[in-house]
């Protein structure tokens, strides 16, 4: 671990963050991946494991007052290593569960850790934004999609090895107890933490109603993920289905989307230095939804993935920029956020295939390219960090 400290401490803290942001990725991505295995395991039928995946969903979503209770008395730095620290071990624990209600039971719990740790990390790289004058947010959602990578490829070697699903869930947790143990030293502590604002201590652990800033915030981030959920879960088949798409050819819808997220994401911080978070925002998702648009009208195998790479490439930053609004206005309202976004991507993929079911794929499409143009709206009325030119160059 020597060898990775760095004496910046800005970029000491980029890296202590990007390795939890890393570590959401891959511990979501390990246990995905092994979905046969474990339908296999615990005798499961297909709606089984709906179900199963949704308990991790629904926990997240309602995770909402336990994760506001927990940011106020633990802070956002013992709160992310806490979590990432119960969620490394809570694979293991996964892999040795008994019987379908027990799985359950991990499933949901994992949810609300995982609602835990994104936010907690979303406020140590908003607070690191504040600090440091320094724009970073996008690249660290990056490293989430890099951990989600790092998993598969693991997950890939190990079943060429070994098919037991508790072997691979222990090497996986020993990876992650390794990126724990790295951002251990270079979070921020409380006391290198924006103070609070004396309305905020005012409203600590009482329920206030959020602001109307906050609650754009909300229904931004809500139709942001819905955006970019529906899209990795309906895209292949919308290719196969509708774009008449080989079976080898469909799964390119995927990739397309996730690899202009990735190399958007690596880039988005130079134009939030550049233009200023809410104009990424207000053209990001007006590229998305137009662009869907455009490629729907025309029909087709190339303007559909010219339609998922404008997609892929405006909602990218879509999150990483609300998130650092909503830390902004203070915990209550981050932590609010973030429950939209996980309510986003719970109900995105269902909405759209409701709608699929009563019309058709395409206007199932449609309604994604018009969660887009929602948050092209609400962009306008959130209150937006200002560009700093100073900033572009020091990012």
């Amino acid at each position: 671990m020597r060898v990775l400290r760095v004496r910046d401490p800005f970029h000491r803290g980029q890296l202590a963050i990007a390795a939890l942001f890393c570590s959401l990725g891959f511990q979501y991505a390990t246990w995905a991946s092994r979905i046969p295995a474990l339908k296999s395991g615990l005798g499961l039928s297909a709606a089984e494991v709906g179900v199963l995946l949704m308990a991790a969903g629904v926990g997240a979503a309602v995770s909402f007052p336990v994760v506001a209770a927990l940011m106020r008395h633990l802070g956002s730095q013992r709160l992310a290593l806490l979590s990432a620290l119960c969620l490394a071990l809570l694979l293991p624990a996964l892999a040795a569960a008994p019987n379908y209600p027990v799985a359950l039971l991990v499933m949901c719990v994992d949810g609300v850790l995982v609602g835990c740790l994104n936010v907690a990390i979303n406020a140590q790289g908003a607070a690191l934004e504040t600090r440091f004058e320094r724009t970073t947010m996008a690249r660290l959602h990056a490293t989430f999609s890099g951990g989600s990578l790092l998993a598969a490829l693991l997950a890939s070697g190990m079943n060429a090895v070994t098919s037991a699903v508790a072997v691979h869930f222990t090497a996986a947790a020993a990876i992650l107890l390794l990126l724990v143990a790295y951002a251990r030293t270079g979070l921020l502590t409380d006391d290198q933490l924006p103070a609070e604002t004396g309305e905020e201590k005012k409203r600590a652990g009482k329920w206030t109603a959020p602001s109307r800033v906050t609650l754009w915030m909300c229904v931004a981030m809500a139709f942001g993920t819905v955006t970019e959920g529906a899209m990795n879960d309906w895209s292949a088949l919308y290719l196969e289905d509708v774009a008449d798409a080989s079976a080898e050819l469909a799964p390119l819808g995927i990739a397309v989307v996730s690899g202009m997220m990735v190399v958007a994401r690596l880039f988005a911080d130079g134009w939030r230095g550049r233009w200023g978070d809410g104009r990424v925002v207000l053209a990001g998702s007006a590229l998305a939804g137009v662009g869907l648009l455009l490629a729907l009208l025309s029909g087709g195998l190339v303007p559909a993935l010219l339609g998922f790479a404008c997609v892929g490439l405006g909602i990218a930053a879509v999150t990483p920029c609300v998130y650092v609004a909503a830390a902004g206005q203070g915990s209550d309202s981050l932590t609010l956020v973030a429950a939209m976004g996980t309510t986003g991507l719970l109900a995105g993929p269902p909405l759209i295939g409701f709608i699929a079911g009563a019309s058709s794929l395409v206007w199932g499409f449609a309604a994604v390219a018009a969660s887009a143009l929602v948050v092209c709206a609400c962009s306008t009325r959130i209150t937006w960090t200002a560009a700093e030119p100073e900033q572009l160059t020091r990012t």
